[in-house]
C-alpha cells in the first residue's frame, strides 16, 4: 500500500472576503474529489483572503498510480485561469516507511 499527499499552495485571484474565497476553493476541492476521488481539503492559510493551501491525498497498491493521480491533480489545479499555484509539495509513503 502507498499513500501520497500533495501540498498545494494557491494565490486567488480577486477575492476581498473569506465568503468570496470560500467560493472559489469549494469548486476546485468539489472538482478534485469527483474526477481522481481523492480526499481534499482545504488545510491552511484559512484566515487570508488571497491564498489558500490544499491538501490531497490518494492511498493505491502502486506507487506509479499515486504519482500519476497527484500529477493529474496538480495539473488541474495550475490550469484553473482565476487562481496561481504558487508552490506544490509531494510526498509518498511507501511499506519500508
Amino acid at each position: 500500500m502507498f499513500v501520497g499527499t500533495l501540498e498545494l499552495d494557491v494565490l486567488l485571484g480577486d477575492v476581498r472576503s473569506l465568503k468570496q474565497k470560500r467560493s472559489a476553493v469549494r469548486p476546485i476541492v468539489a472538482e478534485l474529489r469527483r474526477r481522481y476521488e481523492v480526499a481534499v481539503a482545504e488545510a491552511g492559510h484559512l484566515d487570508l483572503y488571497r491564498r489558500s493551501l490544499l491538501g490531497v491525498a490518494v492511498v493505491a497498491a502502486d506507487a506509479s498510480h499515486v504519482r500519476d493521480v497527484l500529477d493529474a491533480c496538480e495539473r488541474l489545479v495550475a490550469a484553473r485561469p482565476e487562481i496561481e499555484l504558487l508552490s506544490a509539495r509531494r510526498r509518498l509513503l511507501g511499506p519500508e516507511d
